[in-house]
């Protein structure tokens, strides 16, 4: 994997977060999506199978697409860990309104990193790396678009009309809607608020 030499910072993990159960609710053809299951935490443990965290009480909650979930939607490993960018919902709310559902991190990513410009699938390429401490990385490889679905363009949009909701997902694919990834260690990792993201030099 590349040294720090060949990598540069692009900004410091602002949000972390877990799914306690599915943001899409209800019944076809009217389900709809509710982010109130996410349970914002200050660190994050990432393993091969997805991302828990240790409560003060010392529970452990998965989550929802972690691969041992009870309940899990993990898609044969395609997406155990989900991130995004603030520059993302910044756009997002630049084309549909700052009302408060379009908060930094409804969209449910496990990582929400502060960064300006527009990130894309062939940006990462080469993978992501968190500076954890005592100073290790944490590479986060495998990365995919994180497709939207229905249920997400009609929260960001407010409306159920069928062109503003295909325009809708058309805006949030490619990325703006975020990236599936998974940690490239077999051991676990514990990721924090406040570490810094890197990737590799162009």
């Amino acid at each position: 994997m590349p040294n720090d030499a060949s990598l540069h910072s692009i900004g410091k993990i602002v949000r972390l977060q877990l799914q306690r159960s599915t943001l899409t609710l209800g019944e076809r053809p009217n389900r709809y999506y509710d982010p109130a299951a996410l349970m914002s935490v200050n660190e994050l443990i990432l393993t091969p199978q997805g991302a828990s965290a240790r409560l003060s009480d010392g529970e452990l909650v998965m989550d929802i697409h972690h691969a041992d979930h009870p309940h899990s939607l993990n898609d044969g490993g395609e997406n155990d860990l989900s991130v995004n960018f603030t520059s993302h919902y910044a756009a997002i709310r630049e084309r549909y309104g700052s009302g408060d559902h379009l908060y930094n991190g409804c969209g449910g990513e496990n990582i929400l990193v502060e960064m300006d410009g527009r990130v894309t699938l062939e940006t990462l390429s080469g993978g992501m790396a968190v500076r954890v401490q005592p100073g290790g990385l944490a590479w986060l490889r495998r990365v995919v678009v994180a497709h939207p679905c229905q249920p997400f363009s009609k929260y960001v949009s407010r409306s159920t009309e069928v062109e503003m909701v295909k325009s809708t997902l058309q805006f949030l694919d490619n990325g703006t809607r975020g990236f599936y990834c998974a940690l490239a260690h077999e051991s676990a990792v514990t990721i924090a608020v406040g570490d810094e993201v890197l990737m590799p030099l162009p």
